[in-house]
């Protein structure tokens, strides 16, 4: 399941397309006093009247007790992710994690946005931007020849030199065929090590940051939130390994 054919890579990609604007109709429509639960129904129309289904709705990850009811997670300040929408609306100061996937004709794309709502801190908008731009340094090392490890590498190190911390107990993964697949895809390693890369692999990577404690609790409802409450960050996109550049299929 790691090399894709061409065929599925043409599936997945429109799944990507679907998803990309997904995102962005969702992204206009977050703002102070809006219900999370909305938010939610609207992904799933979203998806729906684009002839795919949403991949979260009903997925029963390995762990957890029961399956999860939504289309989106919906993840708060500390709460990193996999928050369940319900009726919280949101306020000036949050800062939202949205991470939901696509399945078309059965091939699934995952990704994943952090957005402040309001005014938000200034340690808030560092948090976002080196988050953010961890992901695209990881996803410049998604070449053939390269490894996991120089991902993790990569992300870990921009991190850190940020004065953050990657989240521990929690990575990327392969994706394609099944929400989660192998590999797993972490947020940390080391240059030149772990499983090569090459043409027709399809990974979601995520990097999951915390401003303060790197370990995480599970919450009641099953989502997992930093263990000292601090502030997280959470991006994500779905990537093909070419024989040339990485080419990001969930790009908004």
């Amino acid at each position: 399941m790691l090399i894709k054919t061409p065929e599925q890579i043409k599936k997945i990609k429109i799944s990507g397309k679907i998803l990309a604007s997904v995102a962005k109709e969702l992204k206009k429509n977050i703002a102070e006093g809006v219900v999370l639960k909305d938010l939610d129904i609207l992904a799933r129309k979203l998806i729906e009247e684009a002839g795919a289904e949403p991949a979260f709705l009903g997925y029963q990850p390995h762990g957890a007790d029961h399956p999860f009811p939504a289309s989106i997670c919906a993840s708060l300040n500390e709460v990193v992710v996999h928050g369940i929408p319900n009726k919280y609306k949101l306020k000036s100061g949050d800062i939202l994690k949205l991470d939901f996937g696509v399945s078309y004709q059965g091939f699934i794309t995952d990704s994943a946005f952090t957005i402040g709502v309001g005014k938000i801190s200034g340690e808030a908008q560092k948090l976002m931007d080196v988050t953010k731009h961890s992901l695209m340094l990881g996803i410049k090392e998604c070449r053939a020849g390269k490894t996991l490890g120089d991902i993790g590498w990569a992300i870990n190190n921009y991190v850190q030199k940020n004065g953050f911390k990657v989240v521990k107990g929690l990575c990327g993964h392969g994706v394609g065929i099944e929400l989660h697949e192998e590999p797993s895809v972490f947020n940390e390693g080391q240059k030149n090590t772990g499983l090569e890369l090459r043409p027709g692999m399809v990974l979601a990577l995520e990097p999951m940051v915390s401003a303060g404690d790197p370990y995480i609790v599970q919450t009641e409802q099953e989502s997992y939130a930093t263990r000292d409450g601090s502030l997280s960050a959470h991006f994500e996109h779905t990537v093909l390994i070419t024989e040339r550049n990485p080419e990001i299929l969930t790009n908004f």
